[in-house]
């Protein structure tokens, strides 16, 4: 009967009918899809649903974002689980603003100084939302100059000796030449992008010392600084760049940068209070207020001001960096005034960099700690240099600070902070919200359901041997392996 069946199954195409007309009907229906997937072999057998997608990352960068599929488990009783995470949707927490890095001026300038093509390539790799582009979805631009410009200067840069309240002479003309140009390129590709205005010091005749480094704001220019960002803004819009929200002054409490600025809370308070946030709302400005922009040692700095309502009313949140602190002071503000938000905003690696050191703790503290305390996004500094990590200010300016790129010409080497913020800003886009998940001794995670549904967890094995991991998400579970000290983000379905 089977040789039969294959014979006729083999003939030419007018013999179907006979087929379907004999009493084998039922023989063929049943036995060709078996045909079908024995042709298949064992890989067949083992072709459930892939439900998962995961990205490894070695510390000795044999994987590099690896993909691979992941099937649906059938745990059995003989596997041999070393961790669990539970995974909870129903418990959610913040909204994802994104993840990024600080375009500086030296960024811009090295960008825009490649060959169009080279450079559209890169941009698209960084930004776009392709299966070879990591997704970029926030940054920081410094308002006026940072320490990593070719020197310092502002928007309102005048001679010895002159004033100008009135910021008759204000002018982006500096900006036009490299950062906007890049912003404008970046804006085709990803228009929904976020983008945060940062300060290092306000013109150097509004401060006490009239020196680009250090120095403190004169009250008496209170007014004019006040509108000196609303100009900023302003400006910016018209070129069609919106800048959501500024940080009042990057590391207010560090005046040793070249250009930097010593502003104590109270006096950020009152500038706030009575100056910046009425200007923005006489204006119609709708950019977010974020405060202190600094080292995590000092939760006390934002709580002070957020703990004034006539200054509160005018704050988005609170923003941070990491080179004091812990990262834990981050829920300190948010346990204080838990209706304000929080921002990771900077955190460097210095030139040569150490791959592996640099990806473990910065994953651990910044891609996996900052968002379990409460931040809506996490930014690295900075975007790009050159092989020498140039450019920077002379007097206080970063000489060792490596780019997530070096561009060297049209060249581009990808540094630790590329992967670090890949991990989370190619599958955690804006709009994602964190929600809940165990923590498990030497298993770090964070967990996030994404505006398209899925379920993202990025994943540190702290530990030197490989773990395998159980996954529970509702009445799903899936099983999965770690490398000794891998990266991992898990893309759920």
């Amino acid at each position: 009967m089977f040789l039969y069946l294959f014979k006729k199954l083999s003939q030419p195409i007018n013999y179907l009918n006979n087929i379907l007309n004999q009493k084998y009907v039922l023989l063929a229906i049943f036995i060709v899809p078996v045909i079908f997937l024995g042709c298949k072999g064992e890989s067949g057998s083992e072709s459930a649903v892939t439900t998962a997608k995961i990205y490894r990352t070695s510390l000795d960068q044999s994987q590099l974002l690896k993909e691979a599929d992941i099937k649906k488990s059938d745990i059995s009783a003989t596997t041999s689980v070393g961790a669990t995470i539970t995974l909870d949707p129903s418990t959610s927490y913040q909204v994802m603003d994104g993840f990024g890095y600080t375009l500086t001026g030296g960024s811009a300038l090295h960008l825009q100084k490649m060959t169009a093509l080279s450079r559209s390539k890169i941009i698209e790799e960084l930004f776009g939302k392709g299966p070879k582009s990591i997704g970029v979805s926030y940054l920081r631009v410094s308002i006026g100059a940072s320490d990593l410009d070719e020197y310092p200067w502002s928007y309102n840069d005048l001679p010895t000796g002159e004033s100008d309240p009135d910021l008759e002479h204000f002018s982006m003309a500096y900006d036009t030449l490299y950062l906007i140009p890049t912003l404008k390129e970046i804006l085709k590709i990803s228009p929904q992008i976020k983008i945060m205005g940062s300060p290092w010091s306000p013109p150097a005749w509004m401060k006490d010392n009239k020196d680009t480094r250090g120095g403190s704001l004169i009250k008496e220019y209170y007014p004019a600084y006040a509108n000196y960002f609303v100009k900023y803004i302003k400006a910016m819009e018209a070129e069609g760049i919106t800048i959501d929200a500024i940080t009042v002054q990057n590391e207010p409490l560090h005046p040793g940068n070249n250009p930097s600025l010593l502003m104590l809370a109270k006096d950020q308070g009152e500038f706030v209070k009575n100056h910046l946030g009425p200007a923005f709302k006489e204006n119609g400005i709708e950019t977010k207020i974020i405060l202190y922009d600094h080292n995590a040692d000092r939760p006390d700095y934002p709580i002070s001001i957020l703990d004034d309502p006539k200054a509160a009313q005018y704050v988005d949140g609170s923003a941070f960096h990491l080179y004091g602190g812990t990262i834990d002071a981050l829920s300190k503000v948010h346990n204080a005034h838990p209706e304000k938000h929080l921002y990771f905003t900077e955190q460097w690696i210095g030139a040569p960099g150490n791959f592996e050191e640099n990806l473990s703790w910065h994953i651990e503290n910044l891609i996996i700690g900052a968002p379990r305390n409460w931040s809506r996004n996490v930014l690295q500094w900075n975007l790009a240099a050159d092989e020498n990590q140039q450019p920077h200010t002379d007097r206080g300016g970063c000489t060792r600070c490596l780019g997530a790129i070096t561009i060297k010409g049209d060249s581009i080497t990808r540094n630790p902070a590329y992967y670090i913020i890949a991990h989370a800003s190619k599958f955690v886009p804006p709009g994602s919200v964190r929600i809940d998940s165990n923590q498990e001794e030497k298993l770090l995670n964070v967990a996030y359901r994404t505006p398209e549904n899925k379920t993202v967890v990025i994943l540190q094995n702290m530990k030197n041997e490989t773990i395998t991991v159980e996954l529970n998400k509702e009445e799903e579970k899936l099983i999965i392996t770690l490398g000794g000290k891998d990266i991992a983000t898990l893309v759920w379905e």
